[in-house]
């Protein structure tokens, strides 16, 4: 009995992905971005409050990671079975029933919607909704699109705007900024996936699966330095249209130079190389934060506004 228990609550430990976090970064990253937004455009708004709301976000994305490996495994269970980097997931194994996955997933769902109502302002609550159904849209994506990393950007980087949604002091909200640093966002997602997803294409075409590793083929490379290099001009765009100075451009390089010459050197025919990039994710991301933060702690200094 004892093992039994113990048994599934590893299970669902992996159903979370909890040994793996990059989800959890390519979620809080955005949000983090956000938050150092308003935070360099409303000078009212203190560090400590900005510092806590941000240390806030992370059980609420670490939450939002978890509930969404959950529902991907649990719909996709008869494909992950198929897959050979997928197949010793938890329920193709039979480490958990998939009656106990769907509690678990329902346990999760509901103590998360609890967490966001007593966290989130009503504002930065109403942006989230807009993303909770594509949290069961995107496990079937495979089965029907080449498409998935679209739905996936939408949802992971809805944090662009509920970051500034919740702290913003006067109740602004500039979407003419948000919307192009979250489609930027969104460029980004496609980058990392469509590379990832090339690990899965020989799997995926036996099953007769969708992915956009089988949509772009050759062509992945080309296509993925394009929407790497939208990615980082939408958010240069963003960053100057809020005002960001010299510190933030640093960061958006450093991003640059992460991610660029590895994408460039890397062969989709080889899945380590795959891999590798899709590893080096949230360095990216953490530059850019970087940039954002020092940029906008320089801001304040050198206008002798109070931190």
């Amino acid at each position: 009995m004892y093992n039994a228990i113990k048994n599934e609550l590893r299970a669902c430990w992996e159903l979370c992905r909890l040994h793996n976090n990059i989800g959890f970064w390519v979620v809080w990253l955005p949000t983090a971005w956000s938050i150092a937004m308003v935070y360099h455009a409303q000078p009212e708004l203190p560090a400590l409050t900005a510092l806590s709301r941000a240390a806030a976000y992370v059980p609420l994305c670490f939450g939002i990671k978890s509930l969404i490996m959950t529902i991907d495994d649990l719909l996709d269970a008869d494909v992950d079975a198929l897959v050979e980097r997928t197949k010793m997931r938890p329920l193709p194994r039979g480490a958990i029933s998939p009656v106990h996955a769907w509690l678990f997933f329902l346990l999760q769902a509901t103590f998360g919607v609890y967490l966001s109502t007593k966290f989130l302002s009503s504002t930065a609550l109403r942006v989230s909704m807009f993303a909770w159904p594509l949290y069961l849209i995107y496990p079937t994506c495979k089965r029907w699109t080449n498409l998935a990393p679209i739905p996936l950007g939408l949802m992971f980087k809805v944090g662009i705007f509920m970051g500034w949604c919740d702290l913003t002091v006067d109740g602004s909200i500039p979407w003419s900024v948000l919307v192009p640093m979250y489609i930027g966002a969104c460029l980004w997602t496609i980058t990392y996936e469509t590379v990832y997803q090339h690990q899965d294409k020989s799997d995926d075409i036996k099953i007769g699966l969708n992915s956009p590793a089988l949509l772009l083929g050759d062509s992945t490379i080309p296509v993925c330095t394009a929407t790497a290099l939208g990615f980082l001009s939408l958010l240069c765009y963003g960053g100057w249209m809020n005002g960001h100075g010299p510190s933030f451009f640093a960061g958006i390089a450093v991003a640059a130079a992460l991610l660029l010459p590895q994408l460039l050197s890397t062969d989709v025919d080889i899945p380590d190389d795959c891999r590798k990039l899709f590893l080096g994710t949230p360095l990216v991301g953490q530059a850019i934060l970087g940039g954002f933060v020092v940029d906008s702690v320089l801001s304040r200094l050198t206008n002798g506004i109070p931190l």
